[in-house]
């Protein structure tokens, strides 16, 4: 609807990880760093966490994009099965074509079908999305996954990728096991000002804005503010504004149209500043952990 009155080809903040529209804030490029390392080093267990909205998903498919056709992947986005139904999802995200009835050939099958990829020089990806939900029996089949190996190479990549419930399971003493066997974690936080200011005029000109800036400062320190700099809560309150904008005509953006979207959607500076913590300008996003570990 507002498209046309504030000169744009397409809606520039929608919900979807549209690649188009990429933009990596620091600790994204960090995040991003990390997980291509961790699979073209054929590190093993890699582990991504970050609360909800700060662009896991988009970094899963900015690692896609940047491994190349060496590299087969499976994509796991709903953890809440069954071991054999993982397995079932498993085998067609790589094609493979054994008919198997038993836990015990799914792992032989997928230990031929693996050794047959190393010896062509291929890696293959394991991405098991919303982690935090897998069960304890999922967790240690997972965990068990990692024994396919040769004594010089993992045979499979395992990144999971979950909230921050993820690591406070993890340092549960009955899953030690699967915590020793991860050797990078890296945290997702969410952007700090600088950086969601910068997203905000980076979507709005790949969406063909051309103009001099539809948000003014006062509005962007409020959308910082109601947001805590969560990217998926900025682009909802984004849409909004310029939806409301449009309905009164106005061609630039301020802090009271920020603060009204906010408001209409049941976010506010105190539960924001809760869910995402203190990043004022300057902090470090770092939360990257190299562990060198032993089995």
């Amino acid at each position: 609807m507002y498209r046309t009155f504030y000169g744009l080809i397409r809606p520039p903040f929608e919900m979807t990880p549209d690649p188009g529209f990429l933009y990596l804030g620091e600790t994204h490029r960090e995040g991003l760093a990390t997980l291509v390392y961790g699979v073209r080093s054929r590190k093993g267990f890699v582990m991504l966490t970050g609360e909800v909205g700060t662009g896991k998903t988009t970094l899963l498919h900015a690692l896609l994009a940047q491994l190349d056709a060496s590299t087969d992947s499976a994509y796991i986005f709903n953890p809440c099965l069954e071991p054999l139904d993982f397995f079932q999802m498993l085998f067609d995200d790589l094609g493979i074509e054994a008919k198997c009835t038993s836990k015990a050939e799914y792992l032989l099958a997928l230990n031929h079908y693996l050794i047959d990829r190393l010896q062509s020089d291929r890696t293959v990806l394991l991405i098991i999305d919303e982690a935090q939900n897998l069960s304890r029996e999922m967790l240690e089949e997972v965990r068990l996954l990692s024994n396919l190996e040769t004594p010089n190479s993992k045979l499979i990549q395992i990144l999971l990728v979950g909230q921050p419930e993820l690591s406070e399971m993890l340092d549960r003493d009955d899953l030690r096991q699967l915590r020793q066997r991860i050797v990078l974690r890296y945290e997702l936080k969410p952007f700090d000002a600088d950086e969601l200011e910068a997203y905000v005029e980076e979507r709005l000109r790949l969406a063909g804005y051309t103009g001099k800036g539809i948000f003014k400062r006062s509005a962007l320190r409020e959308l910082f503010a109601v947001t805590g700099g969560v990217p998926r809560l900025v682009n909802v309150v984004c849409d909004g504004a310029l939806l409301t904008g449009y309905g009164r005509n106005q061609p630039t953006l301020d802090a009271e149209i920020v603060r009204e979207v906010a408001k209409d959607l049941h976010l506010n500076q105190a539960s924001t500043a809760a869910q995402t913590g203190d990043r004022r300008r300057g902090s470090s996003p770092r939360r990257r952990s190299w562990l060198g570990l032993f089995r």
